[in-house]
């Protein structure tokens, strides 16, 4: 299926925002919001993803 991550699209074969975070090999320090809600990472296995679906990956920035 396709997805719109950060703006663009990209093919996945995941199911759950936690199976596209091990495809996507997302590491570090990040947040996902999927169609423009954050999710919990408690809930990334339980949430599932759609054709279409916007995804941003939010990593967080320091600076003053």
């Amino acid at each position: 299926m396709i997805l719109l991550i950060n703006d663009k699209p990209t093919e996945t074969k995941a199911q759950t925002l936690a199976g596209l975070v091990v495809e996507l090999n997302i590491e570090g320090a990040f947040a996902l919001a999927l169609n423009q809600n954050f999710v919990p990472k408690s809930q990334y296995a339980n949430t599932l993803i759609n054709e279409n679906d916007r995804i941003e990956i939010v990593a967080p920035m320091q600076g003053g």
